[in-house]
């Protein structure tokens, strides 16, 4: 196609209006010398210092043995949660709970619209969708640990673990491991294999001659809680383990929890007996040995050769080297502002954690494959923060994992958008593999994860400017803005000739009231950029402008200015005098931030904007994203002495522990769009925007920071 050729001219000349792609640079960023710096060290039971390893799709969490021994000790830290893509269970339904029990009609636009919500009675509807919200819910697929015991004969407890060594280098994934019982030491390795759902464990330590040490697998039957570990230890009776197969050198563990059954297989490479010992409880017992070398496989079926640790601990090694060496990256050492070092160990640290927690093949939750919140499940607004940033970091590869899911549940987005009166597909807000929309009273009418399937596809076409990348996305593309189209359609003010969004919505801010909230500004920033994007799409593919959608967007709503400011909706316009209204999201920065500057945004109003909500929000009711966000508006706003500042504001869910984990409060002590929404404005204070003609726009000029960057790929 010939404006497919144009087109990819058109994004080259964009990416090179904004500079470089190696910026600031006198010679390459020593990738090993940046990597390594930031490897992680623990010396003590530090129950906020769990490490993890993964691939994506499968994460294995440890405390600072090694292994996971002590699983009840870390359950309000950070969990040694085991978690998968594909590990997931419900509970049994003799009631015959339903999903329609939650629905709900709402007399919106002059229709009556059905929205699944968390009514407060009759007592049967409540039931209903508490079971529907929890269930499927993720599993903690189990514990390997150790069972250890002082010369006494006494049982292990983390007070008796002493002189704790332990180190995760970044560099190869490995997690290293040493400490002391009684007067003995302990070596521990531990690695995740980076294509199969696998860890690999090597032990060495005289205890394990003696008897003292043995390696122990755990099974619990899940909570089903909103957020916890998912781990019930006192139902051994709700579920059942088996050894299904043993060797001296090789067993397989058979789990079986109501309808769902799963495997775990295991190799060693030294005498031991695998035994049960207890329900739930196998004992793996080396003989005669002071060193043991052991991989644990999960899996859905019985399936798999054997795997050994060598040959794990190789795929780590080459698998993190090529992530490390391919990518992005970004140098601050250079910099004598106090706060760099901390930026760098934060942004390294993320792009190990987004890695192993939301490169897979389905949109991750919050807490990723650690430990289940919100059941576990994931929300389709949080999925740009989890993704976007892998393009502009060069991984594309690591965000297109993800998006054959929306494929396999577009039908159930077009059922929920055909049931409430709108065309296309109404994409889920907290869903479940099998794409289902778990009710609620916010969630349910939330719009802003609508346009995010067009951004994604966009960032894919940036990457891959061909005919294949726009035959696999367009469908749903298409349906997408349809279902936008659709929706600002039912909005319209006949009076003044324009459409509204809403009423009927609740913005990303979510203090809003969804039945009388119009207009929020970002929203509507967003609905004018999905829709020109999906435009650019039917040109690039040589079909014509779609007239509907040019309609929408010749009389889409302004945004809603008062007293030289952006309202936070323009059904609120007393919003910025209210308590109430200056917490939470400061989503009115989404507009010209996360979204490139269109024709209806007004930089002087934005500034102005700016400058308000620094003031006078309450920043300690906000969450991890809130901060890089506001990064990025002020960035684009051209204030990058702010955009670091925005970075460093210091309320609680600003903090990123010693693992790298953006810390929020007790119920979520990690939280990764936290540290995506970093990655991503890092990537644009470092690498530019299209249009941008300034190098390095978000980094202050006064001679403070020195920055070096390779690899990066400008925002839209």
């Amino acid at each position: 196609m010939h404006k497919t050729i144009l087109c990819c001219i058109a994004i080259c000349l964009a990416t090179a209006a904004c500079g470089r792609q190696d910026k600031g640079n006198d010679q390459p960023i020593d990738r090993h010398a940046l990597v390594t710096r930031h490897n992680v060290h623990v010396t003590a039971m530090d129950t906020l210092a769990s490490l993890s390893v993964g691939n994506g799709e499968f994460a294995y969490t440890v405390d600072a043995t090694g292994v996971q021994s002590f699983p009840e000790f870390y359950s309000k830290g950070i969990p040694l949660g085991t978690q998968s893509q594909w590990g997931w269970h419900s509970f049994p339904n003799p009631e015959n709970y339903q999903f329609s029990e939650s629905l709900r009609e709402y007399p919106f636009h002059g229709s009556l619209r059905s929205y699944a919500i968390q009514p407060k009675f009759p007592p049967r509807n409540v039931a209903a969708v508490n079971y529907v919200r929890s269930n499927p819910h993720r599993l903690h697929l189990g514990n390997i640990g150790f069972e250890m015991y002082l010369p006494d004969g006494r049982r292990v407890t983390p007070g008796d673990v002493k002189d704790i060594d332990q180190t995760l280098d970044l560099w190869t994934g490995e997690i290293t491991s040493r400490f002391r019982i009684g007067n003995e030491p302990v070596y521990v390795s531990t690695v995740c294999h980076q294509e199969q759902d696998a860890i690999a464990v090597k032990v060495t330590s005289k205890l394990l001659s003696t008897g003292q040490l043995k390696i122990n697998f755990r099974f619990p039957y899940p909570t089903g809680a909103h957020a916890d570990d998912a781990s019930d230890w006192n139902s051994p009776d709700l579920h059942t383990s088996q050894i299904v197969r043993a060797d001296s050198h090789q067993g397989v563990i058979q789990h079986t929890l109501d309808t769902t059954t799963y495997y775990v297989s295991c190799f060693w490479d030294a005498n031991a007996t695998l035994q049960e010992t207890a329900p739930h409880y196998f004992v793996l017992a080396p003989e005669n040995t002071e060193t043991i070398a052991f991989t644990c496989r999960f899996t859905a079926r019985n399936t798999g050769r054997d795997l050994t640790y060598g040959a794990a601990r190789k795929s780590s090694a080459d698998k993190w080297q090529a992530y490390w060496t391919e990518g992005g990256a970004v140098d601050f050492s250079g910099s004598t502002d106090p706060r760099a070092a901390e930026l760098e160990r934060r942004v390294v640290l993320s792009q190990y954690l987004m890695a192993i927690q939301c490169a897979g093949s389905m949109p991750p939750q919050e807490t990723g494959l650690t430990y289940n919140s919100w059941y576990g499940k994931f929300h389709l607004e949080m999925h740009w923060w989890h993704a976007a940033h892998f393009a502009l970091w060069g991984h594309i590869e690591q965000l297109e994992k993800s998006l054959g899911w929306y494929n396999r549940v577009a039908w159930r987005a077009r059922q929920t958008a055909r049931r409430q009166g709108y065309d296309g597909l109404r994409w889920q807000k907290m869903t479940d593999p099998a794409g289902e929309d778990a009710p609620s009273s916010v969630g349910s009418f939330l719009i802003w994860q609508q346009p995010h399937y067009i951004y994604f596809a966009e960032l894919c076409y940036r990457a891959h400017p061909d005919d294949e990348t726009l035959e696999k996305y367009k469908d749903l593309l298409f349906e997408t803005a349809e279902f936008m189209a659709s929706f600002a359609e039912a909005g319209y003010d006949s009076i003044n000739d324009r459409y509204l969004l809403g009423p009927g919505l609740i913005p990303a801010q979510e203090c809003y009231d969804n039945s009388t909230t119009f207009n929020p500004p970002f929203e509507l920033a967003y609905w004018r950029w999905g829709l020109s994007t999906a435009q650019k799409w039917k040109e690039r593919l040589e079909l014509p402008r779609d007239e509907r959608w040019d309609r929408i967007l010749a009389k889409l709503s302004a945004l809603p200015v008062k007293d030289g400011v952006y309202m936070g909706a323009e059904s609120i316009p007393e919003g910025y005098t209210r308590r109430t209204h200056v917490h939470d999201h400061p989503a009115v920065f989404g507009a010209l931030g996360y979204l490139p500057q269109q024709g209806n945004v007004d930089i002087e109003t934005m500034n102005k904007t700016f400058d308000l909500i620094w003031d006078i929000w309450q920043w300690a009711d906000t969450w991890g994203w809130d901060f890089p966000l506001t990064a990025m508006t002020a960035t684009r706003l051209g204030r990058p002495d702010k955009a670091i500042d925005a970075l460093f504001l210091n309320p609680a869910t600003n903090t990123y522990l010693v693992n790298g984990h953006n810390f929020q409060d007790k119920r979520l002590r990690l939280y990764l769009p936290g540290n995506g929404s970093l990655l991503t404005a890092v990537a644009m204070m470092c690498g530019g925007y299209d249009g941008c003609t300034e190098e390095m726009p978000g980094i202050p000029k006064d001679g403070t920071w020195k920055v070096r960057a390779e690899g990066l790929q400008p925002m839209p």
